[in-house]
Order: structure tokens, then C-alpha cells, then sequence
């Protein structure tokens, strides 16, 4: 499979990071080893973006997207069971992602143009807001179906970001949630049609760009401290029961 690979644009104090390659529409944007590396420094460089000694605090907010059907099918699946020995290591390196949007230091908005399934949704998740194209399109957490668990990490953001009985039933049922449902879950915060959902999100995160503020950081972290305390937890075999 072809790795494609995230890539940043700007829209005035809103920088939008795309999931995949530049162009490309059929890309399920998994997170491969090297994919987690590049988000980060892109986000790294969202940071930095800017930041001067007279203004170290920029306006700035993110939107992250995608193209075509998918925003994101989560786990590399292909890497995990060719190098099960190091899955440990890897799902750390997934739930990287999920700390560093929980506390970005500036507003962050998911712009679910298709698909959001398993740890693709909990990216989505991670983010303080999220508009979700209206007409197709699904949030979905898979795994009861895959026979595969939430390590101790995606447990605690689902419960956390989530209610107690929308947490239920994602992960015992696996339901699909389409942009209407999702709302009614309180999983996404708006919908859009297909050609304003990027749109949407970069008005909803240009409109929380003045809040770039040094307690921002501060707040969130206090905000999602359990979450953010599960998150923490290394993944072991002792608390990973799947095998390959």
C-alpha cells in the first residue's frame, strides 16, 4: 500500500492540516509509524508558525481534514500484525496523538469529511469541536466486531469525551453513526454539506482564534486531566488482550 502522507495549508489565522497526500482522494489515512511522525511535526510547526518574542501567542487555530471517502480508518492494521512484537510501542505512539490534540494549545476543530472508524474516530474525538458532512459518512468504533479491545488509553478518551451510555453503546454495538445520529450523540457538534464541511470548520476555528492564550493549555489540560491520566497508561501485553 502506498503511505500517504499529511500535509498543511493556511486560511488566514487557520491553519488546515490535511490527513493525506495533496491531490489524493482514495487514501483510508492509517496511521503508519512514519505518518504519527509527520503529523507531529506538523503540528510542531503550526506551533511555531508565527511566534515572535513581541507576540509568542499568534492568533491561530487548526482544522484537520481529509479528501474523498475517508477522514481516517485509524490503525495501520498491515504494520500492527506485521510487527506485532513492537504493537506496544505503536498503539503508545497512536495515543500520541489523541494527548497532543487534547492539549493543543490553540482552538482545534476535526472537519469529518467521510469515513471516521476505530482510532480514526477517536482522532476525530480528540479534537474541541467537529462538523461532520451531513449527507454520508460514518463515526464508528469497529472493534467489538473485529474481536479487538480498547487498550486502557482509548478506553479512557471514549469514556471521557463521550457519555456514559453513547460510550456503551459505540463500543458494545458498534453502531454507525451518521452525521444526524452523531449530533444527536453528542459525538459531533454540526453538520454540513460535502462542499461546506471544510469550510464550516475553518469559520468555527477562525471565530476561537483570539483564545490562543497561555492558559488555554492550562485549561484544557485540567478539562481532560482523567482522560488525559489514561492515556498516559503504556500498553502491555498484560493489558492488551488481542493476539494476532
Amino acid at each position: 500500500m502506498l503511505l500517504r502522507m499529511p500535509h498543511l495549508e493556511r486560511d488566514g489565522d487557520v491553519f488546515v492540516l490535511y490527513l493525506g497526500d495533496e491531490g489524493q482522494t482514495d487514501n483510508e489515512n492509517r496511521f503508519h509509524p512514519d505518518w504519527i511522525d509527520a503529523f507531529h511535526g506538523l503540528l510542531d510547526e503550526v506551533e511555531q508558525t508565527g511566534v515572535t518574542a513581541e507576540q509568542p501567542h499568534p492568533p491561530a487555530a487548526l482544522v484537520t481534514v481529509a479528501t474523498g471517502k475517508f477522514y481516517s480508518n485509524g490503525l495501520d492494521t498491515d504494520w500492527l500484525f506485521g510487527n506485532f512484537d513492537r504493537s506496544g510501542w505503536y498503539l503508545d505512539r497512536v495515543h500520541s496523538l489523541y494527548t497532543r490534540l487534547l492539549t493543543f494549545p490553540m482552538a482545534t476543530v476535526a472537519a469529518v469529511n467521510g469515513h471516521a472508524f476505530g482510532a480514526g474516530a477517536m482522532l476525530a474525538t480528540s479534537h474541541d469541536f467537529r462538523v461532520m458532512r451531513s449527507d454520508r459518512g460514518y463515526w464508528c468504533l469497529p472493534e467489538v466486531h473485529l474481536g479487538m479491545p480498547f487498550t486502557v488509553a482509548m478506553n479512557a478518551l471514549v469514556t471521557e469525551r463521550l457519555t456514559n451510555q453513547v460510550a456503551v453503546e459505540a463500543m458494545t454495538t458498534g453502531r454507525r453513526y451518521g452525521a444526524e445520529a452523531a449530533i444527536a450523540a453528542g459525538i459531533v457538534d454540526a453538520a454540513a454539506d460535502a462542499d461546506a464541511v471544510l469550510a464550516s470548520a475553518v469559520e468555527r476555528a477562525a471565530a476561537l482564534a483570539g483564545n490562543r492564550k497561555p492558559n488555554l493549555p492550562v485549561i484544557k489540560r485540567a478539562l481532560h486531566g482523567r482522560a488525559l491520566a489514561g492515556l498516559a497508561v503504556p500498553t502491555t501485553q498484560e493489558n492488551l488482550a488481542f493476539q494476532p
